[in-house]
């Protein structure tokens, strides 16, 4: 009996009908459903929306708003009993069906099945438009979407269509803010469980997905075949119009505004300042900058931060680690500038340096029209109309514009100046007065004027210089309508009004109206002399003392009188010759009313009523 069912058994296998992509099934009619997803054929139609339907089984569930199966831990209900125990599994952790080639477990025998394709390498579902396989039949049936442009599944809170079922349920997620799924570690929680395993990898450091190529990790399976791209140089999606090719469709959908002119939807809003935004992630980050939270902490010197990519680019300052590096040179900034060599971590960075050098301004001021490089440079300008300060001080109460202004500003409480000069020991708040120093030993000034020659060490002095020729003063006072080239020059002069003085000095205790001239002032107290003089080595409190002071060995006069021709080495010198041709004599003694040219004169004459006995010699 043993030996005639095993017969029966193996002549039943011979037996199974095949279809002619090499699937076998057991029964006939198993084999008539299956043929349906290569012929489209959808026979079973609703009564109550029209959709179509491969399985009768399928329609019968649609519509009856039955569920009678529910969970116990979250309430969600269910059409079919198998479904609430998959379920269920979510919140147990579950994961019965076992992969027995690599370990990797699962909560459905489904997704065990498509899983042990990966190591098959089976798709046996092919498009018959561009011949790319799938391993599942809804693959290919939401791929053709992408061709025929059909969006069946449309959202009835605010009309907007998806190519598959899966994606308008997480569309709808939106509307509800449902969050079943939630970390037991931090407490974040998410409406997709696939959204949670991946968040909960950030804290286990997992990165299941490996490049065989680089050995490079990812915590999604999705980053890693976006990754697999830079190596295969593969671009899937073109530019109908001008032929531009894109690793993803959201790239191409972006590209393609810039044919037709149209304005890409934020669709995500901030309740409490308004700001739209593209995508719901970037709403979620943005909404911390309101509650404070900074979930994502340093394990090494306790800083957080807002979002992951931040926290990761900040870990590389305790590995040293340079991920960005050149396949031929190993150098670690791999993009190169054709104009003037410099070198970037990213392509993106530059695209927006190239700029400097094309002078093309893409972004666009409603309110001015001003142009600008960037739409972060944008969005920091249109402040300047708003008068929105976003990022306040919790010490002083100061505001600012930009978050790295407020950084900046914090360090004036602490003292903390992370930027040292490896010449002279001078350390600096910021890495671009580093930068701009540096730049007093090198000599390098890269910044020159095309009218006149003359260079710079920051191309902010530059724009100053340039005015000298146009004659542009942008900045006026209020009170008096002057002018002025800087803004600095107009916050100065103002103070002439206000009689503002906040800037003490802690030996003496005189006030300044400006922070540099206390600077200065405190070198008389320390005897610090920082700038010398390469030909005498004469020492010199300031940089301008020391462009001075150079001129007297070069013999060099920039200065010239545009009434007599007089040449002059200081433009202080050309203001006090311009006097004996104007008249001028600003300086006049409180006693006596008399009036001078110059202060040194006034200083000699107010001895003669001090009764100092010099002043008669």
């Amino acid at each position: 009996n043993l030996a005639s069912q095993e017969d029966s058994f193996i002549l039943w296998r011979f037996n199974s009908v095949l279809c002619l992509c090499g699937k076998s099934f057991k029964w006939l009619r198993n084999l008539k459903v299956h043929e349906r997803t290569h012929t489209g054929e959808n026979p079973y139609d609703c009564s109550h929306c029209g959709k179509s339907f491969t399985k009768l089984g399928n329609l019968k569930e649609i519509h009856t708003e039955e569920k009678p199966f529910g969970c116990t831990q979250c309430g969600k209900s269910f059409t079919k009993s198998r479904r609430l125990i998959s379920h269920q599994r979510t919140h147990t952790g579950e994961k019965p069906f076992g992969c027995t080639q690599c370990g990797k477990s699962f909560f459905r025998s489904s997704c065990l099945k498509r899983h042990q394709k990966t190591h098959t390498g089976e798709k046996p579902f092919s498009c018959n438009q561009c011949g790319k396989s799938f391993t599942q039949s809804r693959s290919l049936i939401s791929h053709q979407r992408t061709n025929t442009g059909e969006k069946p599944f449309s959202c009835t809170q605010c009309g907007k269509s998806f190519f598959s079922s899966s994606c308008l349920k997480k569309h709808q997620k939106t509307h509800t803010g449902e969050k079943a799924f939630s970390c037991n570690q931090c407490g974040r929680s998410y409406a997709l469980s696939c959204n949670l395993i991946s968040h909960q990898r950030t804290h286990t450091g997992e990165k299941p997905f490996g490049c065989t190529q680089c050995g490079k990790s990812f915590f999604r399976s999705s980053c890693l075949k976006r990754h697999q791209k830079t190596h295969t140089g593969e671009k899937p999606f073109s530019c109908t119009q001008c032929g531009k090719s894109f690793t993803q469709s959201r790239s191409l959908i972006s590209h393609q505004r810039t044919h037709t002119g149209e304005k890409r939807e934020k669709p995500y809003s901030c309740t409490q300042c308004g700001k739209s935004f593209f995508h719901s992630s970037h709403l979620k980050v943005h909404h911390r900058t309101h509650t404070g939270d900074k979930s994502y902490s340093c394990t090494q010197c306790g800083k957080s931060f807002f979002c992951s990519g931040s926290l990761k680019v900040h870990h590389r300052t305790h590995t040293g680690e340079k991920p960005f590096s050149c396949d031929q040179c190993g150098k670690k900034k791999p993009y190169h500038c054709s104009d003037c060599e410099r070198t970037f971590s990213t392509s993106q960075r530059l695209k927006l340096h190239q700029r400097t050098h094309t002078g093309e301004k893409p972004y666009h001021c409603s309110d001015c029209g001003k142009s600008l490089t960037s739409s972060s440079e944008l969005i920091i300008h249109q402040r300047t109309h708003t008068g929105e300060r976003p990022y306040g001080c919790d010490q002083c109460g100061k505001r600012f514009t930009q978050s790295s202004n407020l950084t900046v500003h914090k360090r004036v409480h602490t003292g903390e100046k992370p930027y040292r000069c490896s010449n002279c020991g001078m350390s600096f708040t910021t890495s671009s007065y580093l930068i701009t120093h540096q730049r007093t030993h090198t000599g390098e000034k890269p910044y020159s004027c095309d009218q006149c020659g003359k260079s710079f060490t920051q191309p902010s002095h530059l724009i100053v210089h340039q005015r000298i020729h146009t004659g542009e003063k942008p900045y006026h006072c209020s009170d008096c309508g002057k002018g002025f080239v800087r803004s600095s020059h107009l916050k100065s002069h103002q103070r002439t009004h206000t009689g503002e003085k906040p800037h003490h000095c802690s030996e003496c205790g005189k006030s300044f109206a400006l922070l540099d001239i206390l600077i200065v002032h405190q070198r008389t107290h320390s005897g610090e002399k920082p700038y010398h003089c390469s030909d005498c080595g004469k020492r010199c409190t300031t940089s301008s003392n020391l462009i001075s002071h150079k001129r007297t060995h070069t013999g060099e006069k920039p200065y010239h009188c545009s009434d007599c021709g007089t040449s002059c080495s200081t433009s202080s010198n050309l203001a006090v010759h311009q006097r004996t041709h104007t008249g001028e004599k600003p300086y006049s003694c409180d006693q006596c009313e008399k009036r001078y040219s110059h202060s040194s004169s006034l200083i000699k004459h107010q001895k003669i009523h001090s009764g100092d006995p010099q002043s008669v010699e």
